[in-house]
């Protein structure tokens, strides 16, 4: 009887599922709820803060949308990519934009050497590490208007200092097309050394002196333990700078809407974000400035995308 009874058992358990399935504790339930929730919020998150403001920007960019007029009765298509690329200022803010670009590997090749210098058992290392840290975490707009000063024409501190040596009268930093250009890349460069210089010395901790050793022991050069050991092992870190700095570098803005005044004489000094800032509040071109911002963002995408495919040629590791 008792076994007939367990065959019965058995075979009500496999006509009704949801006895099987129903097996899970409480607390396994209640995780797997709480989990849901978890994923539930980046995701939302990302939906309305990322996904529907590109998806919207799409759209807008094919209209004469103001911001007051209505976005659906006023679809035109392509006519604004047309305009874009037909826009003297369009092609002159994007050449700016890669000149400032410059600055760039100038501040890797700086960042590393200092590095280098700092990563050694010296006094006031950690003192140095901050002191070019600072502008780094200091405010864009407080540091772009101090810098300003320093290029004014009558009083800056670099034509001071030129006059001081020489006697002559410093150039027109930001009154010129071309010293305007120069003047944006120097302070650029100064305000993204610290982050090149932090990033680098952590590289360099990390490789190991037995490298070093080894290779002094065999007779080769501090160029040759440069070329062969320090630079290859902190490619990584170059990788990581290049990268983040060309996305940045396509992001400039703020330096230029504070240090000049309607993006330079003869929009010298504008970039491909004050463009956008320009057409977009400062005409009511909404519609036109979501246009410029798809382009810069397949731009952006297309350089990434570039530097990912070809990195293996360059960017070796300790492995």
């Amino acid at each position: 009887m008792g076994d007939n009874k367990t065959a019965d058992k058995k075979n009500d358990k496999s006509k009704n599922p949801k006895r099987r399935t129903s097996g899970r504790s409480f607390m396994a339930i209640r995780e797997e709820r709480w989990a849901w929730l978890f994923i539930a919020a980046p995701f939302i998150g990302f939906m309305l803060f990322m996904a529907y403001p590109i998806v919207f920007s799409v759209i807008a960019s094919c209209s004469k949308w103001t911001g007051i007029n209505s976005l659906w009765d006023n679809m035109c298509g392509l006519e604004n990519y047309i305009a874009i690329f037909t826009d003297e200022k369009f092609w002159k803010s994007m050449g700016t934009t890669v000149i400032y670009m410059i600055g760039i590997p100038i501040g890797m090749i700086l960042g590393l050497f200092i590095a280098m210098g700092m990563n050694r058992k010296i006094p006031g290392v950690r003192l140095l590490t901050t002191m070019y840290y600072v502008p780094v975490v200091s405010s864009l707009v407080a540091v772009s208007i101090l810098w300003a000063w320093v290029f004014n024409y009558d009083y800056g501190l670099f034509n001071s200092i030129i006059k001081a040596l020489t006697g002559m009268h410093g150039p027109n930093w930001l009154g010129d097309e071309v010293m305007i250009k120069v003047a944006m890349i120097i302070f650029m460069t100064w305000k993204g050394l610290g982050t090149s210089i932090i990033l680098y010395l952590a590289g360099l901790q990390n490789i190991p002196r037995d490298y070093y050793e080894a290779a002094e022991l065999d007779g080769a050069s501090a160029w040759d333990r440069f070329k062969h050991i320090t630079f290859p092992l902190v490619s990584p870190v170059s990788f990581y700078i290049l990268v983040t700095s060309l996305i940045g570098g396509f992001q400039v803005f703020v330096e230029v809407q504070v240090m000049t005044t309607n993006g330079g004489i003869n929009y010298s000094a504008a970039t491909i974000v004050y463009y956008l800032y320009d057409k977009a509040f400062s005409n009511g071109q909404l519609g036109y400035g979501c246009g410029i911002a798809v382009i810069l963002a397949i731009i952006i995408f297309v350089i990434t995308a570039f530097n990912f495919m070809f990195q293996n040629r360059w960017v070796k590791t300790m492995d």
